[in-house]
């Protein structure tokens, strides 16, 4: 997939970008980086994890949770409770994109798959990350249920000179909770 994100980049004439990844295309985004970095200026990296090996794992009942075909379940894997407003923005986005949860079962497989081994550490970048000298922003909620706030400092420690951000009592889908304070700061940042 970075390889993929590289090719739309070049085709796309973008030349070198700031590049955002939430979750999985986190992980994409960090990939990226490393295999292509004449094309990254910038790179955000929200509510993910770090390729290393070392990362805390997805707690089983929110994985289950965002695999869910419920959407009250996926929801509550991405949104700490009391977040109607959050949710609600984050649906009116999801439905401008038709069939969005409707993937076959065999690509939520290997999606899943993809994730555990870049946990692991399975993909060599994943661990060339530490050699990246792009200014990066790391940022999630404190509360994410998806990815233990401790995956986050883990990620900014690694990548040389680093920025952490964590938004207080948001989750995994704080870039809507905190919509507007997290556009400021990535504006700020230069993503």
């Amino acid at each position: 997939m970075a390889n993929q994100t590289s090719a739309l980049i070049s085709t796309l004439g973008l030349g070198r970008t700031a590049v955002l990844g939430w979750s999985m295309r986190g992980m994409i985004a960090q990939e990226l980086a490393v295999l292509h970095p004449a094309q990254v200026s910038n790179l955000v990296l929200a509510a993910t994890q770090a390729g290393t090996g070392r990362a805390d794992p997805i707690p089983a009942a929110a994985a289950a949770d965002a695999a869910s075909t419920n959407p009250v379940k996926v929801l509550s894997a991405l949104f700490p409770a009391g977040q109607g407003a959050a949710e609600q923005a984050y649906v009116k986005g999801i439905l401008e994109y038709r069939g969005y949860y409707e993937a076959p079962t065999s690509v939520k497989t290997a999606q899943s798959r993809a994730i555990q081994q870049w946990l692991e550490g399975a993909y060599p970048e994943g661990r060339l990350v530490e050699d990246l000298r792009i200014p990066t922003l790391v940022a999630d909620g404190t509360i994410d249920a998806l990815d233990p706030v401790a995956n986050d400092r883990l990620l900014a420690s690694i990548i040389p000179n680093a920025q952490l951000v964590l938004y207080p009592g948001a989750g995994h889908g704080f870039l809507f909770q905190d919509a507007a304070t997290f556009v400021a700061r990535v504006d700020e940042f230069g993503g």
